[in-house]
């Protein structure tokens, strides 16, 4: 038995001019400034070391972009309907075909996670002792070494 669930609608408010992030609107214009600046001094400064800020100016600019992308990404609108809760909850209008298909996905997803923690946990609580490995070393001695040939020399490590 379930009780409907009612949402009230939402009104959304409209954003004009730069959008909602406007830190990272301006952060992204004073980047891209800068960098202009700074390449612009490399090209008509007439300085020694010009090369450095023609890259300099390039790389600010280069870095705007990260700016630029957060700016973007914080103002697509996504439609309140189409969201869901953070925990997982499945929306309210699956129901049929959705539905079961959600369980089933859900439930191979646990059963393969389960499964590979209980493998893990067996192998680790098992008490069974791991035989002895021999592990061939080669090592080059500098000046200490009492052999005349410059091979290297194997020596045999249990692990």
């Amino acid at each position: 038995m379930s009780t409907p669930v009612q949402m009230e609608p939402v009104e959304e408010r409209t954003y004009a001019g730069v959008g909602r992030c406007k830190c990272s609107f301006w952060f992204a214009v004073a980047h891209d400034v800068l960098g202009v600046f700074i390449m612009m001094v490399g090209v008509f400064g007439g300085l020694v070391i010009h090369d450095l800020f023609v890259y300099a100016g390039a790389i600010v600019i280069f870095l705007s972009l990260i700016w630029w992308v957060f700016w973007y990404t914080g103002n697509i609108d996504v439609p309140p309907e189409e969201l869901e809760d953070d925990v997982g909850t499945a929306k309210l209008k699956l129901r049929g075909l959705s539905r079961v298909a959600r369980r089933v996905s859900t439930r191979l997803s646990s059963g393969f996670r389960d499964s590979f923690r209980r493998i893990g946990r067996s192998t680790a609580n098992s008490g069974a002792s791991v035989a002895a490995t021999d592990v061939c070393l080669s090592t080059i001695y500098g000046g200490t070494n009492t052999s005349a040939s410059k091979e290297p020399v194997r020596e045999s490590l249990s692990v």
